[in-house]
């Protein structure tokens, strides 16, 4: 089969990317590994999941009649909400017809003579196209347990990412939940109200912040209907792509203990990210984020009402919001619970799974259920377990040993006519992700459309283009705290990868600035050529 595009990922980039360009006339396949649309609201269906930036704000913005017909029911939509808005959208723009499903992406090599992709999948097919994308997000590579003995657990094992579709009842059960991220934080409460006895493995606490969810107001969704090519413009000029963080431009540190005080209740009671925008300063300066990080420690001293236990789930190896910050509900206080209980990973750590539990340095535990919330190998992890290769068959893994290289995180030198959506070098995972997709997409559309329109076939990222753009990511990077902590950001959750931040944190609205006038400069740092 001959097309001008291949699509990797049927998540919110791939089917943007198959409505955009198939309007355009480009002849079009996806590929998807799961049985359905949706990406990351497909796979992670764990208890408590939903998104963590406001529902109206977490949507398409390319069809006015879209968003006209759909309503959300919450302030933050939960992942069967998320997978229904999904289906909504590739049933009302017939998306399905041109995505195969239960098919994974093995390998995709580019033929230099032919200026085209050689794309292959597990069940047997071989397709040739100008352009690949890899719409494969940044956060969809699982990482697997390592723990000595978990195959030899005779319980039921889960994992957050690989949650049945059937659910799973935990009634009248001991489970063992290893891991305090994202998931975890959003499961623990809805597991703990289930399970006969929940313990909870943390080795690092995570910074939480509530997110008081309830049925989205009708005064906001008013507001958001009469002003929305407002909202929307202000979204695509800000720096996280999101407008609930309402960012104060003052410093922590230029307002009294008080001031200060009242501004972060006040933030901590509108619920979300609103606190990461409190001041301006809390992830560039030490001391303005270590009165984020009290306020928040008080915070938790306040909620659990057992000391020792609020003092092991109190964060203090790293900044303020520099790990992902998480937003609960009722993550704090459901350690109040009697059926709960927390051990400090840290101090005693796991040495292995047994047959009818686990086993700590200190102690020995029986479960009949082994919850894994472990997480991803996160934005290059997707890439690099396809087998990608570009120019005289180099693998896209050995050009990225020491860390991803790209240029704009669109694309990297040596790889022709392959794009990256959301990739490493781009505002990505420190956004918010459907406003960065709907960039990426759009950028490549233009892109694809400029090349037609010129009778050119090739376009790539030139080396000296890709090195400046590094330098420039890396400099963001050290101007703020984010490098301080062992994040999924840096690649330190998986052993041996290389330790590399890997978003660009200039914020959303510069980035597209500059994506815009590299294009306007007849896509300056990128190399045009015919097609062979």
């Amino acid at each position: 089969m001959d097309l001008d595009v291949v699509v990797v990922g049927a998540g919110f980039a791939g089917m943007y990317l198959l409505h955009k360009l198939r309007g355009l006339g480009f002849a079009v396949r996806v590929y998807e590994t799961g049985d359905g649309v949706g990406g990351t609201w497909y796979w992670n269906r764990y208890p408590g999941a939903r998104v963590d930036v406001e529902s109206q704000e977490y949507s398409y913005s390319f069809s006015d009649e879209l968003e006209d017909e759909w309503a959300w029911s919450e302030r933050y939509a939960t992942q069967p909400e998320l997978l229904r808005y999904a289906n909504h959208v590739a049933d009302r723009f017939d998306l399905k017809r041109d995505i195969q499903f239960e098919t994974r992406v093995t390998a995709a090599r580019y033929d230099e003579a032919a200026r085209r992709w050689t794309v292959e999948t597990d069940r047997g097919d071989t397709v040739s196209a100008r352009f690949c994308v890899m719409a494969t997000g940044c956060l969809s590579a699982i990482k697997e347990p390592d723990f000595p003995g978990h195959e030899a657990f005779l319980g039921r094992t889960y994992q957050t990412s690989r949650w049945p579709k059937e659910g799973v009842d935990l009634t009248g059960m001991k489970v063992g939940l290893i891991g305090t991220g994202s998931s975890a934080i959003q499961s623990i409460p809805v597991i703990a109200a289930q399970a006969a006895h929940l313990t909870v493995f943390q080795r690092t606490p995570n910074f939480s912040v509530p997110a008081h969810n309830g049925p989205l107001d009708p005064d906001a969704v008013a507001a958001w209907k009469a002003d929305r090519p407002e909202y929307r413009r202000r979204q695509r000029a800000s720096q996280g792509g999101f407008l609930s963080s309402d960012p104060n431009p003052q410093s922590a540190l230029e307002v009294d203990d008080e001031t200060r005080r009242r501004i972060f209740e006040e933030r901590w009671a509108r619920g979300g990210f609103a606190i990461g925008g409190a001041f301006s300063d809390l992830v560039s300066d030490l001391q303005a984020n270590a009165t984020a990080a009290a306020f928040v420690a008080g915070k938790i001293r306040e909620i659990v009402k057992d000391p020792r236990t609020a003092d092991i789930l109190t964060p203090k190896t790293y900044p303020f919001a520099t790990k992902r910050l998480c937003v609960d509900t009722d993550y704090w206080a459901t350690f109040n619970r009697p059926n709960v209980s927390l051990v400090d990973a840290a101090a005693t750590p796991i040495e292995a799974i047994t047959p009818t539990g686990l086993r700590t340095r200190d102690q020995t535990f029986d479960f009949d259920v082994i919850i894994y919330a472990i997480g991803f190998d996160a934005m290059t992890g997707p890439l690099l377990r396809v087998d990608i290769r570009g120019r005289g068959g180099i693998a896209l893994g050995e050009v990225w040993a020491e860390g991803p290289k790209t240029y704009l995180g669109l694309m990297t030198a040596g790889f022709p006519n392959l794009f990256m959506v959301t990739g490493p070098g781009s505002p990505s995972v420190l956004s918010n992700m459907i406003v960065s997709i709907e960039q990426h997409v759009e950028w490549i559309a233009d892109c694809l459309s400029h090349l037609r329109d010129r009778r050119l076939g090739l376009i790539e990222a030139t080396a000296p283009a890709q090195e400046a753009w590094g330098a420039h990511v890396n400099e963001n990077a050290a101007g703020t705290l984010y490098p301080q902590a062992n994040s999924w950001y840096m690649g330190a959750n998986i052993p041996g990868k290389p330790r590399v931040f890997m978003p660009y944190v200039g914020g959303v609205g510069p980035y597209r600035e500059k994506c815009d006038e590299v294009a306007a400069k007849g896509y300056e740092g990128f190399v045009l050529a015919e097609a062979s």
